[in-house]
């Protein structure tokens, strides 16, 4: 059975700030710009570059890749795969938010497509969303989870150990595996649910964390401590989803060591 755990999350958020890594997006039209701002106000350096023209130029210069299926075109899949192969040349890695996998076939091939014909290094999405990338007879509400009959921590592992991959399934608890290490992030707050993109925007803040750590496992869970983290941070001032939203980008910037050590609630 897991137990609490504390991981260092503060460390791998000062090196974002000290690096200012460049984390590299093809991602959702409807949450771009919150995911930029979120990568901005971490410390890093996003860059939203969608056209095939440049996708390989621009992967090569960056320490980070995210991929968004959520507005999704033949065109939109071409140019994440031209990014994703560059990426995977230079040896950053690459990010692949499953937004919205499950709720049609044409989600549900792009997404195997990417899985298949470049290396994904960390698959996100939320509990139904990664139980159809397992293979699980699932259908996501657009882009909303469904529920999965089948344990997660067992999915994710499964799948982690069949794509040598990080997967991180978001919910009321995230749960992170690589087939071997396993995080349970209890973080984060119901208000997260009621504005658009935050799912969109933890994938961010995942390949800004990857950017400047490779164990992607713990990349990703400390992502996820100082997101959430600061989710709860900002709910206490706030009357609603808009000032929440606002909040929350204030307390990621200015959140500290002591904020995120005492309260982490993390199991493993």
């Amino acid at each position: 059975m897991p137990g609490k755990i504390n991981i260092d999350a503060y460390s791998l958020l000062e090196t974002v700030r000290k690096q200012r890594p460049v984390v590299h997006h093809l991602t959702n039209w409807v949450t771009i710009y919150d995911c930029a701002n979120v990568v901005k106000v971490l410390g890093a350096s996003p860059v939203m570059a969608h056209a095939k023209e440049e996708a390989a130029e621009m992967a090569s210069i960056a320490s980070a890749l995210v991929l968004n299926i959520g507005t999704l075109t033949d065109d939109l899949i071409e140019a994440m795969k031209i990014a994703a192969k560059s990426a995977n040349k230079k040896g950053i890695p690459v990010v692949l938010d499953a937004c919205g996998c499950g709720a049609t076939q044409l989600r549900n091939k792009k997404t195997f497509e990417l899985l298949d014909e470049t290396r994904i290094d960390i698959i996100k999405g939320n509990a139904s969303e990664i139980a159809k990338v397992a293979g699980e007879n699932v259908r996501t509400k657009g882009v909303d989870a469904t529920k999965v009959e089948k344990d997660l921590i067992q999915i994710a592992k499964e799948l982690a150990a069949k794509r040598k991959a990080t997967v991180v399934i978001t919910g009321a608890e995230d749960i992170v595996s690589d087939g071997k290490k396993l995080y349970i992030v209890k973080n984060g707050h119901e208000m997260m649910s009621h504005i658009v993109g935050t799912g969109c925007m933890a994938a961010s803040v995942i390949g800004t964390f990857a950017a400047v750590e490779k164990d992607l496992a713990l990349a990703a869970a400390s992502g996820l401590v100082c997101f959430e983290v600061a989710s709860e941070c900002a709910v206490k001032g706030s009357v609603g989803p808009g000032t929440f939203k606002e909040k929350l980008f204030d307390y990621l910037y200015h959140l500290d060591k002591k904020t995120i050590d005492s309260m982490q609630r993390v199991e493993g």
